[in-house]
């Protein structure tokens, strides 16, 4: 359609959301469909949390705020840097959005010009490659592989750096794979940028707070403090506080930056919902204790699921370190025919079939950048996932 930006050419929608819709439909349709496509948690938002939200409500707390957020929520983030990550911010190196998706947007839309480029590991969330490309810039692949538990290797960055490269996407624990960086492996990484002053670091710690075992999350600037002028450290309450919905992120760097990102926000969406930020400061400042007991369902969500996809024919499950997916290798299903006769030549077949022959619902490995794989989100019921991973286990056994 002539009428429409040439800019939209470049991007696709979010393969996530789409498998979430198809799976939504289907179920409206009376089909038996378990969605495992979803990145959020199943837990309801904490009650202290709710409680602050109706308070806020109560007190005429409704109204526009400042553009990039309330100076209570901007010192419980200080705050909570200090405290979790041992950062120190001031409240003027701190911006909040609408959902870490817009946070990372309108710093990539603040910094870029034509030619730009980004590096972004492979496995990657959906959104980064497009919002790079939106944003004007050009994404660049740094892979890393199944051999390296999907971790990038300071070889594998170095060599995806030019001159061009304007910022590093760092993300730990990551979404697909759940792969956490160590202390140790974080530090080779930041060794490698320390010696290209150009590039910057954007870090989303999304899951910062989902670590399982003896896991312990560790962010760029805490690990490299020479970094700390030239990193935007990115976070939000939609995961860890299970208020997906509620749509608040917020990041902490160079004033400069914040204020650029504030001038986009001023001109796009304006403040984030005033009494979601207010619920917001409840989550930081309030009771954190569900974390550790939200962990513990999650962790033993996780180790059936990977118990028993690797038990299913032609799947390599990985353990992840944090996070709520999983994501295995289906490349001993490649090549095969379903019992409903269907082709498995990539994973997007893989997953298409599995959804129309078993009704499970999973994002195929492409949409991540890593073929050939799927990712499952186990936030969801312990029954849901043991009847979705007892299908893909009978689907696995029927391919011929």
């Amino acid at each position: 359609m002539a009428f429409l930006s040439d800019t939209l050419s470049r991007v696709k929608p979010s393969p996530t959301i789409a498998v979430t819709t198809k799976a939504a439909e289907l179920k409206a349709a009376g089909k038996d469909v378990i969605g495992l496509g979803a990145g959020e948690p199943d837990f309801d938002t904490p009650a202290n949390i709710k409680d602050a939200a109706k308070a806020a409500i109560d007190a005429g707390k409704t109204k526009y705020t400042a553009v990039d957020g309330i100076p209570e929520l901007k010192k419980a983030i200080c705050a909570k840097f200090k405290r979790d990550n041992g950062l120190e911010y001031t409240p003027a190196q701190v911006t909040i959005g609408t959902g870490g998706k817009q946070v990372l947007y309108n710093a990539l839309m603040a910094t870029l010009n034509a030619g730009d480029e980004v590096v972004i590991p492979a496995p990657y969330w959906v959104s980064y490659p497009d919002m790079v490309l939106l944003a004007g810039g050009e994404p660049v692949i740094a892979e890393a592989t199944a051999d390296t538990a999907y971790k990038l290797t300071p070889a594998a960055l170095e060599a995806a750096i030019t001159p061009k490269t304007k910022w590093l996407i760092f993300n730990s624990p990551s979404n697909p794979t759940g792969a956490g960086y160590t202390w140790d492996e974080l530090k080779a990484l930041t060794d490698v940028l320390l010696r290209h002053p150009h590039v910057w670091v954007m870090s989303d710690d999304m899951y910062e707070h989902l670590v399982y075992d003896d896991f312990t999350f560790c962010t760029p600037a805490e690990v490299e403090p020479k970094l700390y002028d030239r990193t935007l450290t990115v976070n939000g309450v939609s995961k860890a506080y299970a208020m997906t919905g509620w749509r608040i992120g917020y990041a902490a760097g160079p004033v400069d930056l914040i204020k650029a990102m504030g001038k986009i926000q001023s001109q796009s969406t304006s403040n984030p919902c005033s009494v979601s930020q207010w619920a917001a400061v409840e989550a930081l400042t309030g009771p954190q204790e569900y974390i550790a007991e939200n962990n513990k369902i999650f962790q033993r969500r996780r180790d059936m699921v990977v118990e028993m996809l690797n038990a299913a024919e032609g799947i390599d499950c990985p353990v992840p370190e944090g996070a709520f997916y999983v994501y295995p290798s289906i490349a001993g299903c490649i090549g095969k025919t379903s019992a409903g006769g269907a082709h498995i030549v990539d994973d997007e077949a893989f997953a298409t079939a599995l959804l129309e022959e078993t009704g499970v619902a999973v994002v195929f490995g492409a949409a991540f950048g890593t073929s050939p794989c799927f990712r499952v989100s186990y936030a969801t019921s312990d029954e849901a996932l043991r009847e979705a991973c007892t299908r893909i286990q009978s689907f696995c056994a029927g391919l011929k």
